[in-house]
Order: C-alpha cells, then sequence, then structure tokens
C-alpha cells in the first residue's frame, strides 16, 4: 500500500459500523448507570406512579364518567413522568458530572461529544416509556379494566418518545448552565411549576383564566395535549402542538450549542 494510503488510512475517522457499537456501548453504560442510581431510578418511576394513583383515587366516578376521567390521568401523568424522567436524568445528571470533572474527562477521550449525549436521551426515552407501559399496567386497578386499546397504546408510547425530546433538550440547557450543587433543587423549581401549570396533574381547564392562557405558552400543555388527543379529547390543532415543541426543542438545543461553545473556550 502506498504511504499516503497508509497515512489516510491511519487519520481516518471510525467507520459507521465501529461508530455504532461505541454509541451502543455508551448508551448501556447509561442505562446501567442510571439503574444504578437508586435515588433516580425510584424517584423517577415512583413519582408519576404515586401521584397517578392518588389523583386516580380522589376523581373515581362510576360509568362511562369514571373510565374518561382514568384515561384523561393516563394520557396527562404519561407526560409528568416524562418529564421528570429528561430533566432529573439529562438536567442534574450532566449537573452533577460537569461539577465533578467527568465531563472534562469525556472531552479529553476520543469518543464522539454526541454519543455522550445521545446516551442520555436514550436512557431518558426508556425511563419515559417504561414509565408510560407501567401506567397503563395499573389501568386495571384504577377503573377495573383495561383503559387503552393496543392501538392507543402504541400512539401514546410514539407521542411519549416524541415529547420527550424538548424536555431533554431543556435538561441539556438546565445541565450546562446551573451551578453543579444546585441541580435537584432547581430542577424541581423547573419541573414543578411547568408540570402544575401545564395541566399534567389536573385539568387545565380547571386552573384560572389567566393561568389557562398562560399554560399555552408552555412546552408541558403541548405535550398533554398531544397525549390527550390519542384518546379522544381534542379541542386544540395538533399541528400547533407538534410545532411549538419543534420550536422548543430547536431554540433550546442552539442555546445549548451556544452555552457548550462557551464552555469548551473557557476549558
Amino acid at each position: 500500500m502506498p504511504l499516503s494510503g497508509v497515512a489516510d488510512s491511519l487519520h481516518a475517522g471510525p467507520n459507521s459500523r465501529t461508530l455504532l457499537a461505541l454509541y451502543g456501548r455508551e448508551i448501556r453504560a447509561e442505562l446501567v448507570k442510571m439503574l444504578r442510581n437508586r435515588a433516580y431510578s425510584f424517584s423517577a418511576v415512583g413519582f408519576p406512579v404515586i401521584f397517578y394513583l392518588l389523583f386516580s383515587s380522589i376523581n373515581r366516578h362510576p360509568g362511562p364518567e369514571g373510565r374518561e376521567t382514568a384515561r384523561y390521568l393516563l394520557a396527562s401523568y404519561s407526560c409528568f413522568g416524562a418529564v421528570g424522567a429528561a430533566l432529573f436524568g439529562i438536567g442534574n445528571g450532566l449537573a452533577y458530572e460537569r461539577g465533578h470533572g467527568w465531563l472534562e474527562l469525556k472531552r479529553a477521550s476520543p469518543m464522539p461529544p454526541m454519543a455522550y449525549l445521545v446516551a442520555k436521551l436514550a436512557s431518558s426515552l426508556v425511563f419515559s416509556l417504561t414509565i408510560c407501559l407501567l401506567l397503563v399496567a395499573l389501568g386495571p386497578l384504577v377503573s377495573g379494566r383495561m383503559l387503552a386499546s393496543p392501538g392507543e397504546i402504541v400512539d401514546l408510547l410514539g407521542v411519549v418518545a416524541v415529547g420527550t425530546i424538548p424536555f431533554a433538550s431543556l435538561g441539556l440547557l438546565f445541565g450546562l448552565a446551573v451551578p453543579p450543587g444546585s441541580g435537584p433543587g432547581l430542577v424541581n423549581l423547573l419541573y414543578l411549576p411547568l408540570s402544575f401549570c401545564g395541566g399534567l396533574w389536573v385539568p387545565v381547564e380547571l386552573l384560572p383564566k389567566w393561568m389557562q392562557s398562560f399554560a399555552q405558552y408552555l412546552p408541558t400543555f403541548w405535550f398533554s395535549r398531544l397525549a390527550l388527543h390519542v384518546f379522544g379529547f381534542t379541542g386544540y390543532s395538533m399541528l400547533v402542538g407538534y410545532g411549538v415543541l419543534a420550536t422548543y426543542t430547536v431554540v433550546l438545543l442552539g442555546i445549548s450549542a451556544r452555552v457548550w461553545r462557551v464552555s469548551e473556550a473557557r476549558a
């Protein structure tokens, strides 16, 4: 082989098969880490499950009305669980690792930077979808029968997967911007008001008028509308909902990229 060919092969980046294997290992390592972090795994799964069972028992009604209420809560608390998995898994996790020097170590390694971020997104998606399936499985406990058909379950999982992405972007910005030691407290200051004002705990229609108007600017509101649409709760444009979530994602990723470049320049 000519010397130029040897040089090219030595300087060539990893091929697609190697990259896929690398990404797969990083995702697996991230999942194992999050599962071993009992504080995260128990809170990420337990929080929405407990809230779902609590509010379902409070709002239990006989007949068709009770079934529709239970379906409403299934959709909204699936969103609640997905938002928490993204904000705590990516936001708080990234802030912690940044404060303990893990992020600098990752930057110094030959691993592509995107593999680190994709692994965090993938682990958040796994937790989000797991929470959704767990709430679906608890449906008979709440109403005495399954609350969703197989087709509705598939549609709900699709909405949850798509809806997790903007909140993963928010978690990325949060993890890059906040002081490392204050992650959990600040995440809750963001997570809980977004959930309540966006209608993930109680229907937005039960909130004061000014809060109903304000809610329509929140990503949590449109996330819940998309999930509720799966069960036949209409009244809002789904195209607008996806557009709002896409806009939030693009804006948050743009700001995160800027913060990332600034932090790299200072490193």
